[in-house]
């Protein structure tokens, strides 16, 4: 590993604490790169933020960790371990899911457990169809995992060789088919259909429209779940913590006016206080729209010109409140599902609030070994459309109550009742997240090309790299450290490439590192 030196080192600035640019960030640091991050917000996290209560700060964003491997590797890069710096819980239950008929089942880490509950629940033939569809997730996962999610720059004509050395995938992939009509084979049990389906919308679209290999995404959460200590904010905290610790400089409250460039090349980065940042490279760890409708500034507006085009991720209207629960038994993750999900989703293509909708719990203070507290801590997520549209106070009421009309149809209630001042709206995100329009995964996963729609790290201007959800290989804590991953790994292959060239160039060329 490189040793730091100020006087030797190359300056990079890192726009964005979320978890893509902390990542980034960190890596780079340990590759003794002198850092400098730079964040609007008073928090590093992004979307992983919280929001105040009597039982302390809830989770108002990600809730869910999975994965590991890659926040392991990230520690490792940086000389340390994950757990030396954050406690994390593995879930047997992975969620517990509620149907409006009083069915409910719970989903385990040990895969036999799953079976079984998927065999009381509906039967043998539903339980044999369910081994069936958790070997085809893992086969797709395990496919594509190389070749698309840990490449740089995914190709269709590499990914189209790939497939074609593995011609038993094409049946797996059903590149012709929606997840929903997938799905719809896998299952005879609808219910057990509509459970796989929600997986689409963790990513920020529908079922009805995103391809069939998002089934993959199944893998992932089978693969294990884990609780962060204290929420998932934790982990941004300690990516952070662990940055500045190795003499990274983090500046909050700090708000990018513009990146400047000169001959095609970054050169530095503009405040919005008039302070210039001269730096050697740069990386945009926000919504890359950003840059594409010129508000990063008039140098920069040409990258990533399809974010302007293509259509954005779903969002979502977030409770983050403190209460105590009365009702059923719950998991740490939650899921009620409403007895029609096709109106749901029609009414999200439609760009419309449904008026009917599957609700997604997170328990914060469950699933941690010990009895949960009095006053918990919840946070609720529904699906909305993204929008920068005004909301109407009287529309945001009503569908607060029914909101809580439908968690008492389940046997659910909470006191104190939670108000409207707890929601997170997607105008909020919007104005939280500039050019995002609330959404919160970036483009959507809608069809087959998706992934291959999306930015890649690098970028047309000399010096200036991407990093975050909206970037390949797209949206997730997962996916967006591994976006970071890209970014550090390119910054360092461009500098040292550099470097090489100019010490051959000029005897006695001074390393950039």
């Amino acid at each position: 590993m490189p040793k730091p030196s100020h006087m030797l080192a190359p300056h990079a600035v890192v726009i964005g604490a979320g978890i893509a640019g902390l990542a980034t960030a960190l890596r780079l640091r340990a590759q003794g790169l002198d850092v400098t991050v730079v964040e609007r917000h008073s928090w590093v996290g992004g979307k992983m933020r919280t929001v105040a209560s009597d039982a302390g700060p809830i989770d108002a964003g990600p809730t869910v960790l999975t994965m590991r491997h890659v926040f392991d590797d990230l520690f490792q890069s940086a000389g340390t371990r994950l757990e030396d710096h954050v406690t994390l819980i593995a879930q047997t239950t992975l969620a517990r899911h509620f149907w409006p008929d009083g069915s409910t089942l719970d989903l385990h880490s040990d895969p036999d457990k799953s079976s079984a509950a998927v065999h009381a629940f509906a039967g043998t033939e539903a339980a044999q169809q369910f081994e069936a569809f958790c070997a085809k997730a893992k086969r797709l996962y395990a496919a594509f995992d190389a070749p698309m999610m840990r490449s740089p720059k995914p190709t269709l004509a590499n990914l189209t060789k790939h497939v074609l050395k593995h011609p038993s995938l094409i049946r797996d992939m059903a590149p012709l088919s929606s997840l929903a009509k997938s799905l719809a084979r896998d299952f005879d049990d609808p219910r057990l259909a509509q459970l796989f389906a929600r997986y689409a919308t963790y990513v920020g679209g529908l079922p009805q429209m995103s391809p069939a290999i998002l089934s993959l995404i199944w893998q992932a959460e089978a693969a294990g779940v884990w609780v962060v200590q204290g929420g998932m904010h934790k982990l941004a905290e300690a990516i952070s913590a662990c940055f500045t610790s190795m003499g990274g400089t983090l500046r909050i409250n700090c708000h990018t006016h513009s990146i400047e460039t000169d001959n095609g090349s970054v050169t530095g980065i503009k405040l919005q206080s008039g302070e210039r940042l001269s730096c050697d490279c740069a990386v945009f760890a926000g919504d890359p729209r950003a840059l594409a409708t010129g508000q990063l500034g008039p140098d920069v507006a040409h990258i990533a010109p399809q974010t302007k085009q293509l259509k954005r991720s779903l969002s979502a209207r977030v409770h983050s409140f403190a209460a105590t629960p009365r009702g059923p038994d719950l998991a740490h993750h939650n899921v009620f599902f409403d007895g029609d999900p096709k109106a749901e989703f029609q009414s999200l293509a439609q760009g419309r609030i449904p008026e009917r909708r599957t609700l997604y719990l997170c328990a914060m203070d469950r699933g941690k070994g010990a009895a949960p507290p009095p006053l918990e801590r919840f946070e609720i997520i529904s699906n909305a459309p993204a929008t920068h549209a005004d909301t109407d106070p009287q529309e945001l009421e009503t569908w607060h109550q029914s909101t809580l009309q439908t968690m008492a149809g389940f046997g659910l209630t909470f006191s104190p009742t939670p108000h409207t001042n707890s929601i997170t709206t997607p105008q909020m995100f919007d104005a939280m997240f500039p050019a995002s329009l609330g959404a919160l995964y970036g483009q959507t996963p809608h069809g087959m090309l998706a992934a291959f729609q999306r930015p890649t790290t690098q970028t047309p201007v000399n010096g200036l790299y991407l990093a975050g959800g909206g970037t390949h290989p797209g949206a997730g804590v997962p996916m967006a450290t591994l976006s970071a991953q890209h970014a550090a790994e390119a910054i360092w292959n461009d500098l040292t490439s550099t470097s090489t060239s100019a010490r051959t160039a000029t005897p006695g060329g001074m390393s950039t590192a």
